[in-house]
């Protein structure tokens, strides 16, 4: 296993080892293997999509809505500050 993810509704996962572009990324989701292969390189600790994400769809990230895709991210490519946006929650009271 060379990446890590939290939550099955997640739709990136952690590298917890540098990947090269066209190297196997193995992950475990619900106990289960799962394998796809990195669209480009990807440095430990960052962020790499398990499926397509379009632009505008939230980025998950440990079940938590951690931004907004800014552009098409395939399977297997980098998600970054180059391809997500942070997106604002509305705090304020409902009240």
């Amino acid at each position: 296993m060379n990446a890590m993810i939290i939550d099955a509704k997640d739709n990136v996962a952690v590298a917890i080892e540098p990947i090269a572009a066209g190297d196997a990324v193995t992950y475990l989701l619900q106990g289960k293997p799962v394998s796809l292969t990195a669209a480009e390189d990807i440095t430990i600790y960052h962020k790499l999509a398990t499926r397509d994400i379009q632009a505008g769809e939230p980025v998950v990230k440990y079940g938590e809505h951690i931004g907004a895709a800014t552009a098409f991210i395939p399977a297997g490519a980098h998600v970054h500050v180059h391809n997500v946006e942070s997106v604002k929650e509305d705090r304020r009271s409902k009240e």
